[in-house]
């Protein structure tokens, strides 16, 4: 099995510096600029998007850096190895002071998911992955694995959706699943470490909506702890498209529950086309 201790020691390092600036921004009073009408930005976003990406690139020169605060690099200029990074993942709740944010930063090879960290600074908890191997949380000192394999009761599946990006597309796949339980939070990242947790069974965004650098970290920790993580046809995240969209969406879930989310989501999207 291929060996990212280094990658993950490197990124818990970067993810827990960012983390610390993000904090002294964020117990004061900040700016807040646009990037387009619904997409906030704060000094917060671009101190740790800085921490992260220059951090990378000393350590590892070779591989390509993709950062949702830096110039967006072609495609065709790629290396085999390539960091996807969301420096402040919910800048809306970062905003809105509830503490529901995460630093993202993710690893692919050849275009898959590897490794990768997401760091809940509010909390003091960090969720590192490996692709098909392991999953953990890191907290206080202490090391807990994280297990997705089974969803807590597959005749009652809970959600877990977007606390400020709500799709209304899952009205419908919670009617179509018969879904009665839903918790709403902010950044993918915590959403995708309540399934890691077994804190609940499923989340999805059907919709364009999502770009890699929300992905990648997430998916590996999710697949290291035995979930699941695709687009809503089931088929693998493709990362190093042109413009970084996921456009068949994603759907994550615990591993027993990944075939019935998905021809949920999918009878979604086959309405939508007729």
């Amino acid at each position: 099995m291929p060996d990212f201790s280094e990658e993950i020691e490197v990124a818990s390092k970067l993810a827990l510096q960012a983390g610390k600036a993000i904090l002294q921004v964020y117990e004061q009073d900040f700016s807040i600029s646009y990037k387009n009408p619904n997409d906030p930005v704060t000094d917060a976003d671009h101190q740790a998007n800085s921490i992260i990406v220059e951090g990378l690139q000393d350590m590892f020169p070779q591989d390509t850096v993709v950062a949702e605060e830096s110039p967006l690099p072609k495609s065709s200029t790629f290396s085999e190895r390539v960091w996807y990074v969301d420096p402040l993942d919910g800048t809306k709740e970062f905003i809105g002071k509830n503490g529901e944010f995460s630093i993202m930063i993710g690893l692919t090879v050849d275009g898959t998911s590897q490794c990768g960290v997401v760091f809940w600074p509010t909390k003091g908890q960090l969720f590192l992955g490996i692709s098909g191997q392991t999953a953990w949380k890191e907290e206080n000192g202490n090391r807990e694995l994280l297990t997705a394999a089974h969803a807590q009761d597959l005749n009652n599946l809970s959600l877990v959706a977007s606390r400020s990006h709500r799709s209304s597309a899952l009205d419908h796949i919670k009617r179509t699943l018969n879904i009665h339980r839903e918790q709403r939070m902010g950044s993918v990242g915590l959403k995708i470490a309540c399934i890691a947790q077994g804190r609940a069974d499923f989340y999805t965004e059907p919709g364009p909506y999502t770009r890699s650098w929300d992905a990648c970290a997430p998916e590996a920790i999710l697949r290291g702890a035995g979930g699941k993580f695709t687009d809503v046809h089931g088929n693998p995240i493709q990362y190093g498209a042109h413009d970084f969209r996921n456009i068949h969406g994603i759907v994550a879930t615990a591993e027993d529950c990944h075939d019935r989310v998905i021809k949920a989501v999918e009878s979604l999207c086959s309405c939508h086309k007729s």
